[in-house]
């Protein structure tokens, strides 16, 4: 196919004061790789900013991008990165509220109905201040979805989310999740074999959906610092399948199975059991989504020793079966 007969897709790439490299360089990357494996579709990417010059997250210089526009073209796609709190090794810039408020006062005027908003973590927030997300669904980073709730009254704010899409607007959780939406985004505008070539590319090891965790299971109750607890955790991770007994977890982690039980709900915020059920479903959602096995399999694999019991507990934490996910990942 030439070049004059591909459909060309216009990307906006709107870069704020200390931009977040990886909000920014990750869905990019996605674009340039799918561009490059298929004929059918060109993304044409071009960046502006507020000033002609900042610096990003990291602190290397971003320069040459183009002013922010009076217009948007029709179909055009918006795609808005997240900012970081300071910029490594560099004072914070008196100007880089005035530079956040150009570009708020900007989108609102400037984005329109026939635009595709994409927003990858705070880049969400951003948004919200415009009111682009009045009346939408939308989510951003863990740690700040109760600021953009108050930004946002009118907004719909679901938690604990990789993307939402609401009509035409898409919004990420932080960083990596904005890959993750690209990926969805570029499999419905090049196909599924762009997405999955842009993937394995960039060595993205399992493709996610807007409906997967934010926050790995595996790192579900470690945000505490209790070393006792810390090390009953480490090797349930390390051997889910184990015959995890109060005794001989006790044992390695240096508690009474009674003191353990207590430090476990008062330090993870659940059971012991609880803990070693969820490093199971983990490890079983990883086994269907890389292997042909089968789940009855699976189930002796991980510990649970039928594919009976592996359901009954799989049901405590996800809405949809395991062979619904082994079906989609098949799809």
């Amino acid at each position: 196919m030439s070049e004059a007969a591909r459909r060309s897709i216009p990307v906006l790439v709107v870069l704020p004061p200390r931009t977040l490299l990886l909000d920014l360089a990750g869905p990019v990357e996605v674009l340039r790789i799918a561009g490059a494996v298929q004929e059918r579709v060109a993304f044409a990417v071009r960046y502006v900013a507020p000033d002609p010059y900042t610096r990003c997250s990291i602190g290397l210089a971003l320069s040459g991008a183009e002013p922010l526009p009076e217009a948007i073209a029709p179909g055009t796609v918006v795609l808005l990165p997240g900012a970081s709190s300071r910029v490594l090794g560099c004072e914070a810039d008196p100007d880089d509220a005035a530079a956040e408020a150009r570009i708020v006062d900007w989108l609102r005027g400037a984005v329109r109905p026939g635009h595709t908003l994409v927003t990858v973590c705070e880049g969400t927030l951003m948004a919200a201040r415009a009111g682009l997300f009045d009346g939408y669904a939308c989510t951003t980073h863990h740690a700040s979805c109760a600021r953009l709730a108050a930004l946002a009254p009118r907004a719909r704010v679901l938690e604990n989310r990789l993307f939402v899409q609401d009509r035409d607007r898409f919004s990420s959780a932080g960083v990596t999740a904005g890959v993750d939406l690209m990926l969805h985004l570029v499999a419905d505008w090049a196909g599924p074999a762009a997405a999955l070539a842009a993937a394995r590319t960039l060595v993205v090891y399992m493709r996610r959906g807007p409906d997967d965790p934010q926050l790995s299971p595996w790192l579900e109750g470690r945000s505490h610092l209790h070393p006792v607890v810390h090390r009953a955790q480490d090797a349930i991770a390390a051997e889910p399948a184990r015959d995890w007994s109060p005794e001989i977890l006790g044992r390695l982690a240096g508690a009474s199975p009674r003191n353990l039980a207590r430090l476990f709900r008062l330090h993870a915020g659940m059971t012991v059991t609880d803990a070693v059920n969820r490093a199971r479903i983990a490890l079983a959602r990883d086994l269907i989504a890389q292997t042909d096995l089968a789940l009855e399999q699976i189930a002796d694999r991980v510990g649970f020793g039928s594919a009976r019991h592996m359901r009954r507990v799989w049901g405590r934490f996800h809405a949809a079966a395991p062979s619904s996910l082994s079906s989609t990942l098949a799809n």
